[in-house]
């Protein structure tokens, strides 16, 4: 074995290890921070890794390894420039157009080995490679389609076209996969007459599985989309036997899928239900539940919110996507320091489908410095709202709604929800009554024990602190 071989294997290795520590890390809202840099140093060290390897191959030659180094900085520019500029409320975007490019690159790799004699017959053309380059097509190219789509929704560019909320997609989806199924053979078998059809009929089925979805079931796509950029990145290991590759795409693969698994759960709804019983919307057929029908709103302003925030002894706040939309959180970390100077107990309700990605929540407050002993999950924070004084409801909707649990009829029921209702006093602020994902009231609004502060949710905040400061609350302690 030569230098130049030993050292790679023990950049590989390395990397391997920073990769695996820095996933298990970003499990905790603590650690998720240090853990996302140690992952970015395995990446850096997997590209070096590559660099090192070139360099003792003598059929890479000079400009080709300079075309690695000048892509290498290119993507290293581009992705400082998004984590710089991209503001939170794009986070979901960003995170589907990045499980996009994985796709995309693994669906490069496998295209430029098969169109390519010389690095095919490397390879010796065995079995395991030309399945592998088969897996690495299809998923790769469901993937980038899958995941410009779920982009496209996310930012309002694309709506659902009318025929595809009918059985007729469902024909048109096992049609796509039937074609896709019979290319994957015919590339098995040796045969290059299928690549292309691969490529398109793959293609074509990511964007016919995505495009019926709806918002709602949003964060369980970006989840499944991110587990299967790492599917393809593993095949793609498996084509160019890169060890490194393989480990690192199992690994994000095998995470994606648990949290997509989690997300279903905390939705009360199965991955099949999601991907082909098309989104959740209003059911018009029962005739109640549409948005726009409430008859019993009790309205407040923000000096009354603040009178009850100072007479409470236990604060829950339930953060949306509003409060992201409307990038309070800073603001709202500093109503929660005035209240726990007061001596006021303040946590954060955390439902597990939140925002528009998994973890939105928590990455908006972890932006605002708040401790994460303070967030607690909806199967912790439940059984406490009946001992809570106030809880302020900020953007969220669905996960809010006792539709999910006493009305049989709602599209949502059977959802695990938070139950904010059973607490004291539940201040909504909203801009106006429009419905969340779902398209349907929230009966928490016509609660006797709700009051809505009407507003952008940084300007009530902002106002409500001022209001809290007048009263003296921030000044103890």
């Amino acid at each position: 074995m030569t230098f130049t071989e030993i050292l790679k294997y023990s950049i590989d290795l390395l990397a391997v290890l920073f990769l695996a520590l820095g996933i298990k890390g970003l499990s905790k809202v603590r650690s998720a921070r240090e853990a996302n840099r140690l992952a970015a140093v395995a990446m850096t060290l997997a590209v070096f890794g590559v660099l090192v390897n070139s360099l003792g191959d003598i059929g890479i030659s000079l400009t080709a390894w300079l075309w690695i180094v000048f892509g290498s900085v290119i993507g290293a520019c581009l992705g400082a420039i998004t984590a710089k500029r991209v503001p939170m409320t794009a986070m979901p975007e960003t995170v589907a157009l990045f499980n996009g490019c994985g796709g995309m690159s693994s669906l490069l790799v496998a295209l430029a080995v098969a169109l390519f004699s010389n690095t095919t017959a490397q390879l010796e053309n065995g079995l395991v490679e030309k399945i592998s380059i088969g897996i690495s097509v299809f998923v790769g190219a469901i993937t980038f389609t899958g995941s410009i789509i779920a982009m496209a929704k996310l930012q309002g560019w694309l709506s659902t076209p009318p025929w595809m909320q009918s059985k007729i997609r469902h024909i048109v989806n096992i049609a796509l996969f039937v074609l896709a199924l019979i290319a994957f053979f015919e590339i098995s078998i040796g045969g290059d007459r299928g690549l292309f059809l691969l490529v398109i009929s793959s293609s074509l089925l990511g964007i016919g599985v995505t495009l019926p979805i709806g918002g709602a079931d949003m964060p369980v796509v970006i989840s499944l989309l991110n587990s299967y950029s790492g599917v393809a990145a593993a095949a793609a290991g498996f084509v160019v036997r890169s060890q490194l590759l393989i480990v690192a795409g199992a690994m994000v693969g095998a995470a994606g899928l648990i949290l997509t698994q989690v997300m279903c759960n905390g939705m009360n709804r199965s991955l099949i239900s999601v991907l082909f019983g098309g989104a959740i919307g209003v059911d018009t057929s029962s005739g109640e539940g549409t948005a726009g029908e409430y008859t019993n709103i009790t309205s407040c302003s923000v000096e009354e919110c603040a009178l009850t925030l100072e007479a409470a002894e236990r604060v829950v706040i339930v953060p949306g996507y509003g409060l992201a939309v409307a990038q309070a959180q800073h603001t709202l970390r500093e109503v929660t320091r005035s209240l726990e100077a007061n001596g006021i107990n303040v946590t954060y309700a955390i439902h597990p489908v939140a925002g528009r990605m998994p973890g939105h929540m928590n990455v908006l407050l972890a932006e605002a410095d708040v401790p994460y002993e303070q967030l607690k999950e909806m199967d912790v924070i439940n059984p406490e709202f009946p001992a809570t004084d106030v809880v302020l409801v900020l953007g969220a909707n669905d996960v809010v709604n006792p539709q999910a649990k006493n009305n049989p009829s709602s599209p949502l029921y059977g959802m695990p929800v938070l139950d904010v209702q059973d607490a004291r006093t539940v201040f909504v602020v909203k801009r106006g009554m429009s419905a969340g994902y779902s398209g349907i009231k929230n009966d928490l609004f016509e609660l006797t024990n709700t009051s809505m502060v009407f507003g952008d949710a940084k300007k009530v905040l902002g106002d409500l602190l001022v209001e809290l400061k007048e009263l003296g609350i921030g000044s103890k302690g």
